[in-house]
């Protein structure tokens, strides 16, 4: 670790208090460079480490990560105001892609065909790319991080890792076990700081692929600088999911699944459940909805009868409660207000309650802009085919989901959807790192998706050679000869 020497530094607040837990380094341009630098020069001998020791770098790191799973949760929640639960639940999910990126060896095989032409073979091979830049935000703050370097290294790559400000205690303790592990140094570089720092990222000569999560706004940002200088770039941006309801579904499990999906983590995820679609007579569901909604309450990290935490930050508080007035001002029926929440003990924190509208229309900003927040609207139509055209309407196309008894809706559904990640009978349908997490239309820029196959193509580069070898230059003595027809 590096003490900087910058003169600019970020307060990092606990959400629950606004007790000041850790003062952030704004890293200088020099030390930026300085971490290019190193992950450059370790590259160089990374890139020739056997893929089985890399894997076993990856074993070690996820047995680490196992045994201070528990400590982990408990920083995080401290460093962003969730739940332990939920906290616990951001490290395993990233443990899974750790786990997956144990298996890099199968994974990056390449393909072989045997005469393509008369004694001519072509094969193929993945090779890595360099240094590999992730930029990442405050909701899950070991998850996503873990979506990114793990994966990239085992390929063969070195690693830039910019943290969200807001959070950044949890990734540095990722990085320190990773260390810990035995990666070699200057392999992982962790650097802190706001748009300066990005933007260095993005335009530095020896950063050729970026990863990120966030805002639409700055995906696109990101997208554009990072193309621009003609690097290859992923960023996942905002979302507006969708749950679709039919009659015929099971009440329980879809009031069940619609409170814990749209309010958990305090709504604060790109794969929450933040617009409910009724079709038909399960629009009769909605005031069981609100009653189980109004259980739910925010508290402390620690508080075992909490459903969420607080918001990250006063001015996400502030926005929210923004669009949630724009919402009853533009005609919404605000069934369920949350703004005036308070948690006894607490009364600085963030807090925000369960909110629940409808009567909403597309055309209202609690409809088009992604709130973040624990908030859910509702819409009613009268059939699939309504439901599906309301859906593919809207510009995002991160998640979506339909509970249904009907196999045949369910096909209908998936088939004519058009988002990248959908669930039929589960509210969220994060994919296991297995598969790939494959958002679609204003929720994604770029070619290749995090983790499971399309992550290896992202941070590998594929060579194919075509080789041809005469018989005749095979070297003739008393154990090499051949008899030749």
């Amino acid at each position: 670790m590096i003490h900087s020497e910058t003169s600019q530094w970020i307060p990092v607040t606990n959400p629950a208090t606004q007790e000041l837990i850790a003062q952030l380094p704004c890293a200088t341009e020099a030390e930026v460079n300085r971490a290019v630098a190193a992950a450059k020069a370790a590259f160089d001998s990374w890139k020739e480490v056997p893929v089985g020791e890399r894997a076993r770098l990856m074993l070690r790191y996820q047995a680490l990560l196992k045994e201070h799973h528990d400590d982990i949760a408990t920083l995080l929640s401290r460093d962003t105001g969730k739940t332990f639960e939920d906290a616990k639940g951001d490290v395993w999910r990233g443990i899974e892609v750790v786990e997956h990126a144990c298996n890099i060896a199968s994974l990056s095989m390449g393909e072989t065909v045997e005469n393509v032409a008369r004694k001519v073979d072509c094969y193929s091979y993945s090779q890595p790319l360099g240094v590999c830049v992730g930029i990442t935000p405050f909701n899950f703050p070991a998850m996503i991080p873990l979506w990114m370097f793990p994966m990239a290294i085992a390929c063969g790559n070195t690693f830039v890792l910019k943290p969200s400000e807001q959070d950044p205690l949890t990734p540095m303790r990722l990085a320190e076990l990773f260390k810990e592990a035995g990666a070699p140094d200057g392999l992982l570089q962790v650097v802190h700081g706001g748009k300066e720092v990005v933007d260095q990222l993005l335009v530095h000569p020896d950063t050729p692929a970026i990863s990120f999560v966030g805002s639409v706004a700055v995906a696109q940002h990101i997208y554009r600088t990072g193309t621009h200088h003609m690097k290859r770039v992923q960023a996942f941006a905002g979302a507006k999911n969708h749950m679709v309801i039919m009659p015929d579904a099971q009440k329980q499990q879809v009031i069940s699944n619609l409170v814990g999906s749209s309010v958990g983590a305090c709504g604060q995820r790109c794969m929450a459940i933040s617009v409910a679609v009724f079709v038909g007579s399960a629009n009769e569901w909605i005031p069981e909805l609100r009653d189980a909604m109004a259980k739910v309450q925010p508290g402390a990290w620690d508080d075992a009868n909490a459903g969420f935490g607080p918001l990250i930050n006063p001015q996400a508080r502030e926005r929210v409660l923004r669009l949630i007035e724009e919402g009853k001002a533009a005609g919404a029926e605000c069934l369920l207000d949350g703004s005036h929440c308070r948690v006894d003990g607490y009364p600085d924190g963030n807090w925000l309650g369960p909110t629940l509208f409808r009567k909403v229309t597309t055309e209202m900003s609690i409809y088009r802009e992604e709130i973040f927040g624990p908030v859910l609207v509702t819409l009613e139509v009268g059939s699939l085919e309504e439901a599906i055209g309301l859906v593919n309407a809207n510009p995002y196309g991160n998640g979506t989901s339909i509970f249904t008894a009907s196999g045949a809706a369910a096909r209908k559904y998936q088939h004519e959807i058009q988002v990248g990640n959908v669930g039929i009978n589960v509210p969220i349908p994060v994919p296991l790192p297995f598969f790939s997490f494959t958002g679609w239309r204003k929720s994604f820029c770029g070619d290749q998706h995090a983790y499971g196959k399309q992550a290896v193509r992202f941070y590998t580069e594929t060579k194919t050679i075509t080789a041809r070898w005469f018989e005749d230059d095979i070297a003739a003595g008393p154990n090499m000869s051949i008899h030749l027809k």
